[in-house]
């Protein structure tokens, strides 16, 4: 809770309604599955995979550090000439840049959390059994699929917008020494690699959740997940 509560305001307020909808499979205090079916155990698995994942991506520094930064900002702005290197000769206008570009991805992140959670809560599953019984990321690769490029798709726009009215001075200078750039087409490549880091940390959550169910002090996922589990 300690962690959780330092975040900034506005990503705490994110993070609660992103995940209110996981209320909706309160579970009761037994271990058996009551009322609950192995399609609620897949949602409650989305829900819990989606909650670590975004806390982790909106984190200060988290998603940048473990994501964006790994791909370097010329795969996300592209290149005009010899621009991009003069801006970044300068250690200090590079980590303030990059700071900046962070703050844009968290954005796009806060922005993409409600829709995947709506998904997660209407989703339809044809074979429970399948995905219980598939690969540590299997219900993540499943939700992927069914919700296709509508996370991009909620982002460009806000990213997009984001970057235009940016408050840091070097994301203006930038976008300004960048002759013809494409601001659109940016902000696209931006929301692509925050999609991708979302799926991506999404997977790593559920196959934690996978091999140590217990930890989670959640009933249905241990009752289906847990070693003793007979489907």
């Amino acid at each position: 809770m300690t962690e959780f509560a330092s975040q900034p305001t506005s990503r705490r307020r994110f993070l609660v309604g992103a995940g209110a909808g996981a209320t909706l499979l309160t579970l009761p205090s037994c271990a058996s599955f009551g009322g609950f079916s192995l399609t609620d155990a897949i949602r409650r698995l989305l829900y819990l995979s989606s909650e670590r994942a975004f806390l982790r991506l909106t984190a200060p520094g988290g998603f940048w550090d473990e994501q964006v930064a790994a791909l370097g900002l010329p795969n996300l702005l592209g290149t005009r000439g010899g621009v991009l290197a003069s801006i970044l000769t300068s250690s200090l206008f590079k980590d303030r840049l990059e700071g900046a570009f962070a703050d844009i991805a968290i954005e796009g992140a806060e922005r993409a959390a409600p829709l995947v959670a709506d998904a997660v809560r209407v989703i339809g599953i044809d074979n429970a059994i399948a995905l219980v019984n598939g690969g540590p990321t299997s219900a993540t690769a499943f939700l992927r699929q069914s919700m296709g490029t509508t996370l991009v798709e909620a982002m460009v726009p806000e990213v997009g917008e984001a970057m235009t009215i940016a408050s840091e001075p070097l994301v203006a200078q930038l976008l300004a020494g960048l002759t013809g750039i494409d601001v659109a087409g940016v902000a696209r490549n931006v929301s692509t690699s925050v999609d991708n880091a979302i799926w991506r940390e999404m997977g790593v959550e559920e196959a934690a959740i996978r091999r140590d169910p217990g930890s989670t002090n959640d009933p249905l996922l241990i009752g289906v997940f847990g070693a003793g589990a007979v489907l």
